[in-house]
């Protein structure tokens, strides 16, 4: 019997074909801006996870800016925080109290160079790291291998990229070469955004050249890296605080814990990503009240065949299941196409606001589609119920005599 009461409700759909086409039409899009804003906020999401990654299990140690700092040499200097240094004293302590956990010193400065003979004056950040620890700090090269020695040096993907370099490349540093030269033993693999340091369009020497050729300082160091491997990075940097910030009126260092601000990250990215599909919820919402609308005429213009219906025996379920069937069949038709026109949406949305599609179909990109189509679905059935149910419970006779 349910069977005569799908068909009765195709039919209907057939009747009215544009009306039914238009209420199909607010679903598609609403679930596309929905999913479509879903596969957004986790492409954000997860490229930005992908990027930082690698500095999830970090702890940054930088001097504290707020009391004025430290000069060159860790004396008072008041000097503005570029000129603001941890000293090997401050570096000792970290590394004891971090132990067994690796703890890297870096120095870092602009310089000048150039690239080959006759090359253009350039300017990047190089950064001065222990040879022994460049590889605990930076595991993966793209190309070549680390530096055995002071004249060697790596680069960054993108500074090999922009400047013709490759493995053998010659660099001079300084405006007229007064910091010598070296040479490019390996390529870091590009790593993108990061806690530590951005070694993507940077050079990276051992801390011995880097001391000789710019006269620095053991004293003049600019941050000092923990690469947790034992324990939670949140006690590291606890104790890190407590060891060199004893006095909280006259700081040393200020602490960066990478998992923690990596958590505070991804939480702003979900914020954002509940925002905007609640905005695409927006248009679902009025999708569904002119799903409502229209199964509201419908009713209205069957009251005659509604009478009829009942008159021969047709129970009050029936008649119900007759509308809501006419309701799913729009919800559901509706939902699929643009479940699939998602994809279209994510790709597009993709492309021009993170300029990459690597993630548009990913678990969680696809969880935002079957959200988007389920979410259709239901408010579709859900706008139908109240239609149905006031066609079922419509007077027989009443429904007889309307004209």
């Amino acid at each position: 019997m349910s069977g005569i009461f799908w068909e009765i409700s195709k039919r209907n759909i057939r009747i009215h074909m544009l009306r039914s086409s238009l209420a199909m039409l607010g679903i598609i899009i609403g679930v596309v801006a929905i999913a479509s804003m879903g596969i957004l906020g986790n492409s954000m999401t997860q490229s930005i996870s992908s990027s930082l990654s690698s500095v999830g299990d970090s702890v940054i140690v930088t001097p504290y800016a707020g009391s004025g700092g430290m000069g060159p040499g860790g004396g008072g200097g008041g000097g503005s925080s570029s000129d603001l240094y941890l000293t090997d004293q401050n570096y000792q302590k970290i590394k004891r109290a971090v132990a067994p956990n690796v703890a890297i010193p870096v120095m870092s400065k602009s310089a000048h160079m150039k690239v080959g003979v006759g090359s253009d004056d350039i300017v990047a950040t190089m950064y001065g790291l222990p040879q022994d620890d460049t590889k605990d700090l930076l595991p993966d090269l793209e190309a070549g291998d680390y530096p055995s020695g002071n004249s060697a040096c790596l680069v960054g993907s993108t500074f090999a990229k922009d400047h013709n370099v490759k493995v053998g490349s010659r660099i001079t540093i300084g405006q007229d070469g007064e910091y010598g030269t070296l040479r490019v033993s390996g390529i870091i693999k590009e790593r993108g955004m990061s806690f530590d340091i951005s070694t993507d369009s940077a050079l990276v020497a051992t801390k011995d050249w880097f001391k000789t050729a710019f006269g620095t300082t053991d004293d003049e160091l600019n941050e000092v890296i923990v690469k947790v491997s034992d324990g939670d990075t949140a006690d590291v940097k606890t104790t890190i605080e407590k060891q060199l910030n004893r006095n909280t009126k006259d700081k040393t260092v200020s602490v960066t814990d990478s998992k923690a601000t990596l958590s505070s990250i991804y939480e702003t990215f979900g914020t954002v990503t509940t925002f905007v599909t609640a905005i695409g919820g927006i248009s679902m919402l009025v999708a569904g009240v002119s799903i409502f609308n229209i199964m509201m005429m419908s009713v209205n213009e069957r009251i005659k065949e509604i009478g009829i219906m009942r008159s021969i025996g047709t129970q009050k379920k029936e008649v119900m299941n007759m509308f809501i069937y006419e309701a799913a069949i729009i919800g559901v038709t509706g939902s699929l196409i643009g479940g699939v026109l998602s994809f279209l949406g994510g790709y597009a949305v993709s492309a021009l606001m993170l300029g990459t599609t690597e993630y548009l179909f990913t678990i969680a990109s696809l969880e935002s589609v079957v959200e988007g189509v389920g979410f259709g679905i239901l408010i579709c059935i859900a706008c139908g119920v109240y239609p149905a149910w006031q066609a079922a419970n419509l007077n027989p006779i009443d429904a007889l005599r309307h004209e």
